[in-house]
């Protein structure tokens, strides 16, 4: 089967201020469009069979900035969670909400107010990246590569499911702004070859200083920013 190269969008102004977007129409800043020009170098040279993009702003702004000369596909499948009353709140605030425990050790029992569940977010963006690989394997054979530009929670749901690993587990994955992921499916499994990879100085390892004008979206250290966040990754 084909290959997937799965492309997070770039840094956004929400994910700088610590914001969760969700559907709303964010647009990357400064950071993000160097981030997505530099996915773009990596892309280069590499024989593109298909580009698929969720409908947000931010992942089109991402693939026009990696990848000026193609116009994507678009499918609503790969769109954000929809998080409902969640959205556009500070993630710091968020993580004081009762709910913000069990979407960090039970998301698959969570359906945010207002909105998705985390259980029909996951199953709609599996279902779309399995479609659109049989597909491009059908057209273009099992050697073929193809990206698509989605977001954090989508692209970690993803590759839970690559991995065989229940949602609840999820939270445990990371996709950086402008990360890939890629993910080759086969008749009996699907093998991740790639993981969250930034190509990265490995400083940017090193955690960012915590102040108080930049709150991270957790209460702790084992909390995962819900959306994805942004880790504070070097360009």
């Amino acid at each position: 089967m084909a290959t997937v190269l799965l492309l997070r969008h770039g840094r956004t102004t929400s994910n700088a201020a610590g914001i969760l977007a969700g559907h709303q129409p964010t647009e990357l800043d400064d950071v993000g469009r160097a981030q997505a020009r530099r996915a773009g170098e990596r892309l280069a040279g590499i024989p593109l069979a298909a580009v698929v993009s969720s409908p947000l702003i931010r992942c089109r702004q991402t693939l026009a900035e990696a990848l000026p000369a193609v116009t994507p596909a678009v499918d609503e499948r790969f769109t954000e969670c929809g998080y409902g009353d969640w959205t556009g709140k500070e993630l710091a605030k968020l993580a004081k909400d009762p709910l913000w425990k069990v979407v960090q050790a039970h998301p698959s029992a969570v359906t945010f107010p207002g909105g998705e569940s985390m259980a029909a977010m996951a199953a709609r963006a599996v279902a779309a990246v399995r479609e659109w690989d049989a597909t491009v394997n059908a057209e273009r054979g099992p050697d073929a590569l193809w990206v698509a530009c989605s977001h954090g929670d989508v692209i970690k749901a993803i590759v839970a499911d690559a991995l065989g690993l229940h949602l609840d587990q999820f939270q445990r994955l990371m996709a950086d702004p402008a990360s890939i992921t890629a993910i080759r499916y086969t008749a009996t499994r699907p093998f991740v070859v790639r993981l969250n990879d930034s190509g990265a100085d490995l400083t940017s390892l090193i955690p960012p200083k915590k102040t108080r004008k930049r709150r991270t979206a957790a209460t702790s250290d084992s909390d995962a920013a819900v959306g994805g966040g942004d880790t504070g990754g070097k360009i």
